[in-house]
């Protein structure tokens, strides 16, 4: 049975138009560098898991699309990378520290903003919407997942 997830990007960064644009529709999902949000990836995530591709830091946060998990967990090449923000002098080819999975598109919404996010009760225990929560990768219940399509219609 398949998971569901809420993934949060920056816009400037990877945004739903970039995911759109990118061969296969499919991008990496690099710069994860907080342990909790790897260990879902790495211990969670499976390939068919659906997504909620959240644009985050930006005048208007929100639900941007939907995507699913494709392939399997492997080593972010950024960590590597000393020209990289995401670069970890800590972490060794051998012994990475921070992985990646990749997300394919399925389509392309509407933006579910935040307000509405908020005042929809279906979702008051989302836990994006919990005050402090700051993880880049959070679960989505079968019935958030449900409230978020209901609100995003055909």
């Amino acid at each position: 049975m398949p998971s569901y997830w809420l993934m949060k990007s920056e816009p400037d960064e990877a945004s739903i138009e970039h995911l759109a644009q990118a061969p296969r529709q499919t991008l990496p999902w690099t710069g994860v560098r907080n342990y909790q949000a790897r260990n879902f990836m790495r211990d969670a995530m499976q390939p068919g898991d659906g997504v909620l591709f959240y644009h985050s830091s930006c005048p208007q946060p929100g639900i941007a699309g939907l995507a699913q998990v494709v392939g399997e967990v492997q080593p972010d090449p950024t960590q590597f990378d000393p020209a990289s923000p995401y670069f970890d002098p800590k972490s060794s080819r051998e012994a990475p520290r921070w992985l990646l999975r990749d997300v394919k598109l399925l389509r392309k919404t509407r933006l579910l903003t935040l307000p509405e996010m908020r005042a929809a009760p279906a979702l008051a225990t989302m836990q994006v919407l919990q005050r402090g929560n700051r993880l880049s990768i959070t679960p989505v219940t079968l019935a958030e997942w449900q409230a978020v399509l209901a609100l995003l219609g055909p």
